[in-house]
């Protein structure tokens, strides 16, 4: 299913490929969420279209909102602390997809890094960055629509 979203081109191309329920199911994370979290990330390195992208971002982000769902299980936190160690991997990429990308792009890896916590220091000022650029392109967007 990952390999069908990376070489979609369109919507068409995705149809009946979907990694909700298999990845992650309204936040809750399953055994093999870790390990898909590393492919997305290995994806997310190469070449991308548009669509192929923001699907692997939100699916990023629905990992990371339900990661910390399960904490109190034992089971529940090592899996959330593999999918933070998979996107901890890569940060760096992460910032670069949103400092380049589409406003929708930067909001949704600064959401994504809030939510896993990455970074540290580092994170609160790239996060900030990110909604600043979002804010920018946002407004630049109406603007010339307008």
């Amino acid at each position: 299913m990952i390999e069908a979203i990376i070489t979609a081109e369109t919507p068409r191309d995705m149809i009946g490929y979907t990694l909700d329920g298999h990845v992650e199911e309204n936040t809750i994370i399953f055994e093999c969420t870790p390990p898909a979290v590393g492919v997305i990330m290995a994806a997310l390195a190469g070449e991308l279209s548009t669509l192929a992208r923001k699907v692997l971002l939100q699916t990023l982000l629905s990992v990371a909102a339900g990661s910390g769902d399960n904490e109190s299980h034992a089971q529940g936190a090592g899996l959330g602390n593999g999918c933070r160690d998979y996107a901890q991997e890569g940060f760096w990429r992460l910032v670069q997809i949103g400092l380049t990308g589409s406003a929708d792009d930067a909001e949704t890896v600064a959401d994504i890094c809030e939510s896993f916590g990455l970074g540290g220091e580092k994170t609160v000022f790239y996060q900030a960055r990110l909604r600043e650029r979002m804010r920018a392109k946002t407004k630049r967007g109406r603007t010339a629509g307008a």
